[in-house]
């Protein structure tokens, strides 16, 4: 419904008609109109702090392992349906539908802020720090990142015309060519009681104008 007509086009009481129960009903499942259609996974938040939380496993391999899992059933779907350029087509209008509706992309961003936070605890209890700590919060970001990265390739790889399995594989270099550049960085990431190293100095003291003894 909501691909057919737009998401300020459906009132809920419509959905709830079709679906033969009552409006009240669906808000009882889902708290907000937004959440019919964006809703995160509490599996996905499990898997990755589950995840991160392997000592000796790097950060990006863990986030790397959730995403593989969420590409794999996305091109499951697809190789399942009768036309899977039909089906395809639906992807590509879904990720249209979000980015051109403001409160979708709103509470996408509440989803991702909701990443951010899981990932960043996790980060936090492997080191020791606080959540709130810069070290976890910048790595949770850059982590969560690969996110967005793999939603647009998948879009842009559904724009021709493959096979489920090329566009798994197509998908995953684009999502392991962004690892690459955070991966260096994470992967020293510290755990609990190592010293961490730091960084060198490269700015010089600021001049003052004021004469030295």
């Amino acid at each position: 419904m909501f691909l057919d007509h737009g998401f300020d086009g459906v009132r809920v009481a419509e959905i709830a008609q079709a679906c033969g129960v009552s409006e009240k009903t669906v808000f009882n499942y889902f708290p907000t109109k937004e959440s019919l259609i964006l809703d995160l996974d509490e599996a996905t938040m499990t898997a990755l702090r589950t995840g991160l939380a392997i000592p000796g496993r790097c950060p990006v391999d863990a986030v790397l392992r959730v995403l593989s899992d969420e590409l794999h059933g996305m091109t499951s779907w697809i190789a399942a349906q009768d036309d899977s350029g039909q089906a395809a087509a639906m992807i590509r209008r879904f990720r249209e539908l979000i980015r051109s509706t403001p409160s979708l992309r709103a509470y996408h961003r509440d989803m991702t802020d909701r990443l951010i936070g899981v990932a960043a605890e996790a980060l936090a209890k492997r080191t020791g720090m606080s959540p709130d700590d810069p070290e976890p919060q910048i790595a949770a970001t850059a982590l969560i990142g690969l996110w967005p990265i793999q939603f647009r390739s998948l879009g842009k790889h559904l724009k021709v015309v493959r096979a489920p399995e090329q566009v798994h594989k197509a998908v995953t270099a684009d999502v392991r060519r962004a690892a690459e550049l955070i991966e260096a960085g994470l992967a020293s990431f510290k755990a609990l009681g190592e010293p961490s190293t730091p960084l060198p100095a490269t700015h010089s003291e600021p001049e003052t104008g004021l004469p030295t003894r």
